[in-house]
């Protein structure tokens, strides 16, 4: 329970608050960019996604490049289907997976200038 005081306090915020408000994203939208960051949590997804920031390429390139197996590789890449980050197209017997757009990317280089600059 707040005392006089504090709710005298809490009180003066009363009119930020209602601004802040206003303008908070619901509640959906907050969840589904959560999923984003927590699928980009993971550092063999974030390896997957520096590489495709290079060129687009097959599954059995990124296992090379990664030094995994192939179907570690396609699971990685199915959660980062299913997330929307990256996208495929078939040629062939082949399938091509690269970022699914420039957000994809500018959310990496947005991460790195974090890092780098602080």
């Amino acid at each position: 329970m707040k005392t006089g005081n504090e709710q005298e306090a809490c009180h003066a915020h009363d009119e930020p608050v209602a601004s802040v408000k206003k303008q908070m994203r619901n509640r959906e939208t907050l969840l589904d960019l959560a999923e984003i960051f927590k699928v980009l949590g993971d550092h063999t997804r974030v390896q997957i996604l520096d590489a495709l920031s290079q060129s687009e390429l097959c599954v059995c390139a990124l296992a090379e490049l990664l030094n995994m197996s192939s179907s570690a590789v396609s699971h990685q890449l199915r959660v980062l289907r299913t997330a929307k980050i990256v996208k495929f197209r078939k040629q062939g017997k082949h399938v091509y997976y690269s970022l699914d757009d420039h957000h994809i990317e500018n959310l990496m280089q947005e991460g790195l200038d974090h890092i780098q600059h602080g």
